[in-house]
């Protein structure tokens, strides 16, 4: 696949007010949730990168870095900011905003990695991607450092999965 789109082309924004069920007994947003919201918005992202069906191959650390409150709105933003040739990063960063005093932070940002797939569940070719914005380029320039981490990460996780097995505790 020849064609390439722009990152502000995969740009989606969800926005959310926290709500009682969806908070722990301190009056903060459930991780959990957050990290559900996360991957919506990162799928969405790819499909609308790709235009096709895409599945969920990795999420790097979320690491939480502001608490949301009750009552807060938490906004989160993606885009895609690398392509291989089925595969698609995503950049999501995570804002909360206090709607009453209008103070705003950043909660959290993740990369997932999606990969697209045909009819038959079979990965396949996605557009490449052009960055245009100075944290587009950023974000494309440190893409491969991030890819080779992952790729560490995934080999770590099969040993350990073949290392450990699958025999019930005894």
């Amino acid at each position: 696949m020849n064609e390439s789109k722009k990152c502000k082309e995969s740009f989606v924004v969800k926005t959310s007010i926290v709500l009682p069920p969806d908070t722990n007994a301190y009056g903060t947003l459930f991780g959990g949730k957050l990290m559900a919201y996360i991957d919506d918005v990162a799928g969405i992202s790819a499909m609308r990168h790709a235009r096709k069906n895409v599945v969920t191959a990795s999420t790097d650390s979320v690491d939480f870095l502001h608490p949301i409150h009750q009552g807060n709105s938490v906004c989160l933003e993606a885009f895609v900011t690398y392509t291989g040739r089925s595969s698609m990063e995503i950049f999501v960063k995570v804002i909360a905003e206090d709607l009453l005093s209008g103070e705003r932070n950043i909660c959290a940002m993740s990369f997932l990695t999606m990969v697209a797939i045909d009819e038959n569940g079979k990965p396949t070719p996605v557009p490449s991607v052009i960055p245009e914005t100075e944290e587009e380029k950023s974000l494309y320039d440190s893409a491969k450092e991030r890819a080779d981490i992952r790729k560490n990460r995934r080999k770590d996780s099969e040993y350990r999965a073949k290392k450990y097995g699958i025999k019930q505790p005894e």
